[in-house]
C-alpha cells in the first residue's frame, strides 16, 4: 500500500486541458492584438514621450536637465501661448456654429424630398471636402490676393478698393471661410445620414396629427439627430484647436497678419523646428491636448444629457 502511494506521488501532475472559454479568450486577443499594438505604438507612445520631454530643458550649461513642472509654469505665463489660444477660441465660437448651421440646413433640405436634383447638390456640397486642405488653402489664397488674385482683378475691373482679406483685421475671418468651405460637406453628410435612419412611422404620426414642416423639424428631426450634432460639434472643436494648415500656408502671403504664434499648433511647430525648443514645444502640446480633451468631454456630457 505504501509503495502504491509513493508511486502515485512520484507521477507528475498533468495540467487540465484548456477549456472552451480559455480558447475563446485567446481567440479574441488574436483579433484585437494587432490593433492594440498599433494603437500603443502610434498613439500612446508619442504621448508618453511628449510628457517625458516636457519634464526636461536644454540649457547652455549642463545640457539637458530635469526641471520637473517648470516648463508648465512657464507655459501658463506665456503671453504668446495665451494669445494664440484666445485666437482659436474666438475662431471656434464664431466659425463652428456658422459651419454646422449651414451643414444642418443643407442636410434638412436634402432630406425634405422637395429639392430638385438632390443627388447633384449632395455631391456638389460634399465635393470641397475631397479637395486636400493644402490645395484648398492655396486656391483661396490666390483668390484673396489684392495684386494678382481675384480681389485684385475685381478692384481693377470695377475701379473699387475692396478690403484686403489677408489684412490683420480680416485674416481670421478669411481662414474661417476656407475651413467652412472645406468641412460643410463633411458635416452635412453626418447629419444627412442620421436623418435617413429616422423611422418613417414618426413622420406618419406627425402627418396624422397635422404637424407642419417646422414642427416636424423641431419635434422629430432635431431630437433624433442630437447624437450626430454632438459628434460633429466635438470634431469641429478638436479641429479648431488643431488649426495649422491654413495659417501656415497663408503666412507667406500675409506675413504682417499671421505670425509664427498665430495658433497653438503653429506656435508649437515654430518652437520645435525653428527655435529648437523641443521640450517647451512638447509642454505646450500637452497643455493644448488637455484643454481640448476637457472641453470636448464637457460638450459631450452636456449634449448627450437627457432633457438637454
Amino acid at each position: 500500500m505504501t509503495t502504491l502511494h509513493q508511486q502515485a506521488a512520484a507521477e507528475p501532475m498533468h495540467a487540465p486541458p484548456p477549456t472552451r472559454g480559455d480558447r475563446r479568450s485567446w481567440t479574441g486577443w488574436g483579433f484585437i492584438g494587432p490593433f492594440v499594438a498599433v494603437f500603443a505604438l502610434v498613439f500612446l507612445a508619442p504621448i508618453v514621450y511628449s510628457i517625458y520631454l516636457s519634464l526636461f530643458r536644454d540649457q547652455l550649461i549642463g545640457g539637458t536637465t530635469f526641471v520637473g513642472l517648470d516648463n508648465y509654469t512657464q507655459a501658463l505665463k506665456d503671453e504668446q501661448f495665451w494669445n494664440s489660444l484666445g485666437r482659436v477660441t474666438l475662431f471656434l465660437l464664431i466659425q463652428v456654429p456658422i459651419m454646422l448651421g449651414i451643414a444642418l440646413l443643407a442636410a434638412l433640405a436634402l432630406d425634405s424630398g422637395r429639392l430638385y436634383g438632390k443627388s447633384f447638390f449632395r455631391i456638389a456640397i460634399f465635393l470641397p471636402y475631397a479637395v486636400p486642405a493644402v490645395v484648398a488653402t492655396l486656391m483661396w489664397g490666390f483668390m484673396y490676393g489684392t495684386k494678382y488674385g481675384l480681389v485684385g482683378d475685381l478692384n481693377e475691373a470695377f475701379g473699387v478698393t475692396l478690403p484686403d482679406p489677408l489684412s490683420p483685421d480680416l485674416v481670421l475671418a478669411s481662414i474661417g471661410n476656407i475651413v467652412t468651405w472645406e468641412f460643410v460637406g463633411y458635416n452635412m453628410l453626418i447629419f444627412y445620414s442620421a436623418l435617413r435612419v429616422i423611422p418613417h412611422s414618426l413622420y406618419e404620426a406627425a402627418d396624422i396629427d397635422g404637424a407642419g414642416q417646422w414642427r416636424v423639424i423641431t419635434a422629430i428631426k432635431l431630437p433624433a439627430i442630437r447624437g450626430a450634432l454632438v459628434i460633429a460639434t466635438i470634431f469641429s472643436i478638436i479641429g479648431s484647436f488643431q488649426l495649422f494648415n491654413e495659417p501656415s500656408i497663408l503666412r507667406p502671403l500675409a506675413r504682417n497678419a499671421i505670425t509664427t504664434d498665430y495658433t497653438p499648433n503653429f506656435y508649437t511647430y515654430s518652437l520645435s523646428f525653428n527655435g529648437q525648443q523641443h521640450n517647451y514645444s512638447a509642454t505646450v502640446a500637452i497643455i493644448m491636448g488637455v484643454i481640448t480633451m476637457v472641453i470636448a468631454y464637457v460638450v459631450q456630457l452636456r449634449g448627450m444629457r437627457k432633457g438637454a
